[in-house]
């Protein structure tokens, strides 16, 4: 058995030991690889082991792995968005995470391939309160929302959010419950989310008894990242 093999089952026990102990079906919640500042030879290893969805951070980067890697990938990207770089994203990916701004999602929605369809979009939401975090603030979100499901080359699927790092359980059960809410409310209010991603590797215990349908699995796969060999945005 290959290691990238072994990983995967160790990380498939845990989602099926998190989602028992929260009483939840095991296909409510997927898995995204993220594979940021990883080189091209460890995603083929993780292609060759079954997985097919990828997210990254970088756009360079990138841009150049769904380049080498050819079809058959899903590709989310869950960076910061810069408004000169939203039409390669627009045009290479299949879903972004991590929209927080209008404008963001009007270029997006603008510069959307039409013959790809609907862009797969996340608002990302800063629940810690975190001066240096992306995301829109929780009383901004629900006007945000509203705004980016009425764009036509967009389909707002759900929130997302990375709270302030600890190693306090009680502490993540908090934040993703924050999180939860603001999503639970949003889909009261008429628009129709599918999409809780929320929790890594670290967390995604707490992350999926709170209700997370996707998980972002980065060090648990590929170990610890050599940023020395990040990409430019």
């Amino acid at each position: 058995m290959s290691p990238m093999l072994e990983k995967l089952q160790a990380l498939d026990a845990r989602i099926v030991a998190a989602v028992e102990a929260a009483g939840r079906p095991r296909d409510a919640v997927q898995f995204i690889a993220v594979s940021k500042t990883h080189p091209v030879e460890t995603l083929r290893e993780a292609v060759a082991a079954g997985v097919h969805t990828f997210g990254e951070n970088y756009l360079q980067e990138a841009l150049d792995k769904i380049a080498a890697l050819g079809p058959g990938i899903c590709w989310h990207f869950i960076g910061p968005i810069q408004s000169n770089k939203t039409r390669p994203v627009a045009e290479h990916f299949d879903w972004v995470q991590s929209v927080d701004r209008l404008k963001i999602a009007e270029r997006l929605s603008a510069q959307r391939p039409p013959e790809k369809g609907p862009l797969n979009v996340c608002l990302q939401v800063n629940i810690s309160g975190e001066e240096t975090k992306s995301g829109v603030t929780p009383a901004e979100l629900p006007a945000l929302a509203q705004a980016v499901a009425r764009l036509p080359q967009l389909r707002l699927r759900g929130l997302m959010a990375i709270p302030a790092p600890t190693t306090d359980v009680a502490q993540q059960h908090a934040d993703f419950a924050r999180l939860r809410a603001l999503y639970e409310q949003l889909q009261r209010d008429g628009l129709a989310l599918d999409t809780l991603s929320m929790g890594m590797s670290a967390d995604m215990e707490a992350a999926i008894a709170e209700g997370a349908t996707l998980i972002r699995i980065g060090t648990a796969l590929f170990g610890a990242r050599d940023y020395s060999q990040k990409a430019p945005a």
